[in-house]
């Protein structure tokens, strides 16, 4: 049997299908070169956005094809298009699925891949590591909470090991990656707090743990949780220590470990801690280019969204950094036409980037996906051409050198760019 692996999406993604192409050479199967000579194809999958969607469902139409000149032929579907289908209850969008794209063979969670398997890395510099999956943020637009659950830590060790393994290969660059790498352990901690109290999630993740900063070398269940001596880092948040982390001991452990760069993704602006700061300015590897996502330069945009900040919060913290990292830059993801967006709000992105002066950034338009708080309860109502209007605009500013260089916004400067109608 010969395996052909499709990767669409993310960073996390990539790693995930090093994991599963060790997993497939395991199983005594080698790769092949292309779709044509493959008898095992794996489609692993991202909907972040409905454009990606889309791209899944045509190649998986094209494939099938395949399967009359080859009839030993599969077609595995995982990541987070089954990820999503698995965590229906309903079994609706897993029917949906299969009547859409018949000629896949088996929907395969990524999770029954886990962490058994060494990546198989076809760069032998920079390797990505993964340190945690899922996230508990639920931002309204956003589908991973739905794709890949609710966040879920490795074991501190498990991760050094693994960088340790890498030093010694002669790896030069790491990229420690997560949905939200700064809330690194979170989990464990809640995990422990349920089991011994019998509280629930729900409850324990709204809890005001500035009362129990108990040092985790007093905790029985030590052992099983796998970390290191240390006490868990409380990031105040929304006038109460809600966050607890462990990432600034993580990256400052993996720093110590020798290697040229150290980079990580991502992070959200309102867990981004002062210890991890410090930890960033005392290891000159630690990458001085930091993603911070903003999504949107204006705060009532935000609170429709579900970010824990407001735009004034999110400079606040941008200032802070500069001011211990002097030579530190930033990129961000942001997003236009999220449902409601007038011209005024817009223009309140345009201003924050042009004072943040980012290096670069990931930009987006808004699309409805399923699942979300954004497509049940609000209505996507800025038409795609403003969405690319304003796209256009960021995109520019940010991204093209001949407006960076000049640091004005086309939008400021130019009066055709003025929206038509107050609503968008």
């Amino acid at each position: 049997m010969k395996y052909f692996i499709k990767t669409f999406g993310c960073q996390q993604n990539i790693a995930d299908s090093e994991r599963l192409e060790s997993l497939l050479t395991a199983q005594g199967m080698k790769k092949a070169l292309s779709y044509e000579k493959a008898d095992y194809i794996v489609i692993n999958t991202c909907m972040v956005r409905e454009s990606a969607e889309n791209r899944i469902y045509g190649l998986v139409n094209n494939l099938s094809e395949l399967k009359n000149k080859n009839l030993k032929l599969k077609i595995i579907l995982t990541g987070c298009l089954v990820g999503l289908a698995c965590r229906d209850k309903t079994g609706k969008y897993l029917e949906r699925l299969k009547e859409i794209m018949p000629a896949v063979d088996e929907f395969l969670p990524i999770e029954e891949i886990g962490f058994n398997y060494s990546p198989t890395r076809k760069d032998k510099i920079s390797a990505w590591v993964s340190i945690s999956n899922g996230c508990n943020n639920f931002c309204t637009y956003c589908v991973v909470p739905f794709t890949r659950g609710r966040e879920v830590s490795r074991p501190f060790e498990d991760i050094i090991n693994e960088c340790k393994q890498l030093k010694k290969k002669d790896y030069k660059n790491i990229t420690l990656l997560g949905q939200n790498v700064n809330s690194y352990g979170a989990d464990l901690i809640l995990n422990k707090k349920i089991k011994a109290g019998g509280a629930s999630e729900e409850s324990l993740r709204e809890a005001d743990f500035r009362n129990d900063r108990k040092s985790l070398a007093e905790e029985k269940d030590h052992e099983r949780q796998n970390l290191p001596l240390m006490k868990p880092i409380y990031v105040k948040h929304l006038g109460r220590y809600r966050v607890p982390t462990f990432f600034p001991y993580l990256l400052e452990a993996v720093a110590k470990l020798g290697f040229e760069r150290i980079d990580f993704i991502s992070s959200n602006p309102w867990d981004f801690s002062d210890e991890l700061i410090k930890v960033i300015t005392r290891n000159s590897n630690i990458v001085r280019i930091i993603h911070l996502p903003v999504q949107s330069g204006d705060s009532s945009v935000l609170k429709r969204m579900n970010r824990w900040y407001t735009s004034s919060q999110y400079l606040r913290l941008i200032s802070k950094i500069k001011k211990s990292i002097p030579d530190v830059k930033f990129t961000t993801d942001i997003i236009v036409g999220f449902p409601g967006e007038t011209e005024k709000e817009f223009l309140n992105t345009v201003r924050l980037c042009n004072k943040v002066d980012f290096e670069k950034a990931y930009i987006s338009m808004y699309s409805s996906r399923p699942f979300t708080t954004a497509t049940k309860q609000l209505i996507d109502n800025i038409p795609y051409k403003k969405k690319k209007r304003r796209w256009k605009i960021l995109e520019d500013l940010i991204n093209q050198p001949k407006f960076k260089k000049k640091n004005l916004s086309p939008t400021v400067n130019d009066r055709k760019h003025q929206p038509a109608d107050s609503n968008g």
